[in-house]
């Protein structure tokens, strides 16, 4: 339930990478490290269990900075911030490397599986 008032947010790159870079921020601030950490520490690195108690959690203190910038303050604020974001990532390095930077805050390393690609399959690029 979006606020009557709240207009959808058009940013330009260098705007987007001020809020990019506020979200990070905000991650360090030590309540919100506290809640992070509470919520990484319930998920004990299961992927099923991130989405179910670190992903809200971030979402949340995404929120709060980003209500500020006229996303809504819901999921949907988030997505279209994300959004926003990945627009601008192929054309902006910096972006490219904050973008990361935040995902790296609420999603585990991605490692691959044990047994990798299938025997006498080669991925080499060419």
């Amino acid at each position: 339930m979006a606020s009557a008032s709240a207009q959808p947010a058009a940013l330009s790159a260098e705007q987007a990478k001020v809020v990019l870079a506020e979200v990070i921020q905000a991650f360090s601030a030590p309540e919100n490290a506290v809640r992070m950490d509470e919520a990484r520490d319930n998920a004990c690195n299961d992927m099923g269990k991130m989405l179910q108690f670190v992903l809200p959690v971030a979402t949340q203190i995404q929120q709060e900075v980003i209500k500020a910038y006229g996303f809504s303050c819901d999921g949907e604020g988030v997505l279209k911030f994300a959004r926003l974001v990945k627009s601008y990532e192929a054309q902006d390095p910096e972006m490219a490397s904050l973008s990361g930077k935040l995902k790296a805050l609420f999603l585990p390393p991605m490692t691959l599986p044990p047994h990798g690609p299938a025997p006498g399959g080669s991925v080499a690029a060419s």
